[in-house]
């Protein structure tokens, strides 16, 4: 959710069930948006849609001709239905930028009057499209609740991950995805990870988070990047930590001093020859001494958007785990082409990097599993 739009990803089958859920959120949701509030329903997870399924979107959007909602489609034969019997209330997409993109012009005059400024938007776009990305999990892990622990409902399902992710101060996309990732619990324990050893945070060489600092991962991020920025002399900085759950993907989790069109391009990083995955991929350091003279980085999305957010220079820190599986990554950014790291900075963003893969280690370990045994002893 934010402040201009709602975006509902649906995933797997919408069979009765799953329709009635739909209907509630869909009351609640459309309750809230007005003209300044737009509904985005993302379906490209959805392989079956059901007949009751069809009238829950029917029934529910009618009356919003003047308004409708925006459906995300993919799959064939649900495109094929909203292609055979198009229902008034409901305006379909192909991608969600394409949906984002039909914001602005379904948007009513008044509301353009007191729009955002430009970064604003761009920011409310980046957290649309995190959104959509991180759905298609959310929506797996429903799934797996529901025929793990017999609930009545995808409601209930997203209900529990919702109370175990405030409970334990995880975030909802970190916790759909341990639930996704995580080895099935025994069927006759009533605990899913019985016998495991809970250990104390380990002690950073450099990173400084006193306290309970350590749990609190949003918190211990900020502070890595704001970090890194100080002890690189950098002009802006990104972490990076890897996703089972989105094939391994590299996923931007903090950042500093990097604008929104950037952050977009690598929000979600797969491949080279991004320099966060070039770093991930040979397992050491890389540095791009002048954005402009890599070819291979210039022709793409996320160099142009560096070289136009005012980065000259790149470097980028592997942080690797006890087995050497990379497991994030710390960029830096400088505005000035050019080597600019003393050996001493070199030292201490290594340092930094190995905190990171200290750190993740043992939150994975503890935390996480601490808030899925929570979500398991509740049912």
């Amino acid at each position: 959710m934010t402040d201009g739009a709602d975006v509902l990803c649906l995933s797997g089958i919408l069979d009765t069930e799953g329709a009635t859920a739909l209907g509630h959120e869909l009351t609640t949701h459309l309750r809230t948006a007005g003209s300044n509030r737009r509904v985005i329903l993302d379906l490209t997870g959805l392989r079956l849609l059901s007949a009751a399924g069809i009238h829950v979107l029917d029934t529910h959007t009618s009356h919003l001709s003047e308004n409708p909602v925006l459906v995300i489609v993919s799959t064939p034969h649900v495109r094929e239905i909203f292609t055979l019997a198009p229902a008034p209330g409901l305006r379909v997409c192909p991608t969600l930028d394409a949906a984002l993109a039909a914001l602005p012009e379904m948007a009513p005059r008044q509301a353009a009057e007191t729009a955002e400024g430009p970064e604003d938007q761009a920011d409310e776009l980046l957290g649309l499209r995190a959104k959509a990305r991180t759905g298609a999990v959310i929506g797996m892990a429903q799934g797996i609740m529901l025929e793990r622990y017999s609930l009545p409902g995808l409601q209930a399902a997203f209900d529990l991950l919702r109370e175990t992710s405030q409970h334990h101060n995880v975030p909802l996309r970190v916790l759909a995805s341990a639930v996704v990732t995580a080895p099935r619990p025994a069927t006759d324990s009533s605990e899913w990870f019985p016998g495991r050893l809970r250990t104390p945070p380990p002690s950073p060489e450099l990173l400084d988070v006193p306290g309970q600092g350590a749990y609190d991962r949003r918190q211990l991020l900020r502070t890595l990047v704001h970090e890194v920025v100080a002890v690189a002399d950098a002009d802006g900085a990104e972490v990076h930590l890897a996703d089972h759950a989105l094939g391994n993907s590299l996923v931007l989790e903090s950042h500093s001093g990097l604008d929104a069109t950037y952050r977009k391009h690598v929000a979600q990083v797969s491949a080279p020859p991004a320099v966060c995955a070039r770093a991930r991929l040979l397992g050491r350091p890389v540095s791009v001494a002048d954005v402009t003279t890599d070819p291979d980085l210039l022709a793409t999305e996320e160099g142009r958007a560096a070289l136009a957010a005012g980065s000259r220079a790149m470097y980028a820190v592997p942080a690797l785990a006890e087995d050497g599986a990379c497991v994030g990554v710390i960029t830096a950014h400088h505005a000035r082409p050019g080597p600019w790291l003393t050996h001493v900075q070199l030292t201490a963003l290594r340092t930094l990097a190995d905190d990171l893969a200290r750190w993740n280690s043992w939150y994975r370990r503890t935390v996480v599993l601490d808030a899925l045994e929570h979500l398991h002893a509740q049912n």
